[in-house]
């Protein structure tokens, strides 16, 4: 990903400046909608559309293999992993360079820079879909939440203060996974968000925990596989047997 390209300007100049002036330009692009929760302009819309696009593919393509998509959380019947078909890269890419960062200014006390792994996904709201979200935390140390679109009414953010936040396109929100939170219906049309939760030593959290676990790793590599190269096979013809799709 070119950060010029996919990132507003305002957020990526903030990252461009000498690293003495940093903390301050990306502070300065922060609103704090409520204690702990910020708001800040992120992503272009050529982004929205191309990873809307990515998840659109993904869906038909499981579809008509009838091939079953793991679901990315248990508050969720709608929405695919980013990891099951190839965005594990940029994911960690987006939370070492830019939300590590964030993190470090804003959330000092729940591991700042010392994010380590992350679990990305897009999720769907709107009539047929899941229509709203109740009061939760996420299992994150840190959560972003980037609105993709696409045309919706409703669907305000909210948290446990008295503020409600209208998630506009390629709008982000970053706040800690301990907060409590949720978001209003959807009223009309669907809206798509980006959800990243950001962990920090869950290598040293999970020793010990040999079941978490080889089967589901397995499987998931298998859904990668096959996913890329079905990918690989509309763009360039027929995937060779043995392909490894990598």
């Amino acid at each position: 990903m070119d950060p010029s390209v996919f990132f507003v300007k305002s957020f990526s100049k903030a990252f461009e400046v000498p690293d003495k002036f940093k903390d301050k330009c990306i502070r300065s692009m922060m609103h704090e909608s409520a204690p702990g929760v910020y708001t800040f302009d992120m992503m272009q819309p050529i982004f929205c559309d191309r990873l809307l696009s990515e998840v659109e593919y993904f869906e038909k393509w499981a579809c008509e293999t009838r091939f079953r998509i793991m679901r990315p959380s248990t508050m969720h019947r709608f929405g695919v992993a980013l990891d099951d078909f190839g965005m594990k890269g940029t994911l960690d890419w987006l939370m070492r360079d830019f939300i590590s960062h964030i993190s470090k200014i804003l959330f000092p006390d729940v591991g700042g820079c010392s994010l380590d792994s992350n679990h990305g996904y897009v999720v769907e709201y709107g009539m047929g879909r899941d229509v709203d979200l109740g009061f939760h935390v996420d299992d994150s140390e840190v959560t972003l939440n980037v609105c993709l679109g696409t045309e919706f009414t409703g669907g305000d953010l909210f948290s446990e203060e008295i503020f409600s936040c209208s998630h506009a396109r390629g709008t982000a929100i970053i706040h800690r996974g301990f907060h409590r939170h949720g978001a209003l219906a959807t009223t009309s049309g669907h809206r798509f968000s980006l959800v990243m939760w950001c962990r920090r030593e869950m290598k040293k959290h999970r020793k010990g925990f040999s079941n978490d676990c080889g089967e589901c790793e397995r499987e998931r590599q298998a859904r990668l596989i096959q996913s890329v190269a079905a990918r690989k096979k509309k763009w360039f013809g027929v995937v060779g047997e043995g392909d490894d799709a990598s």
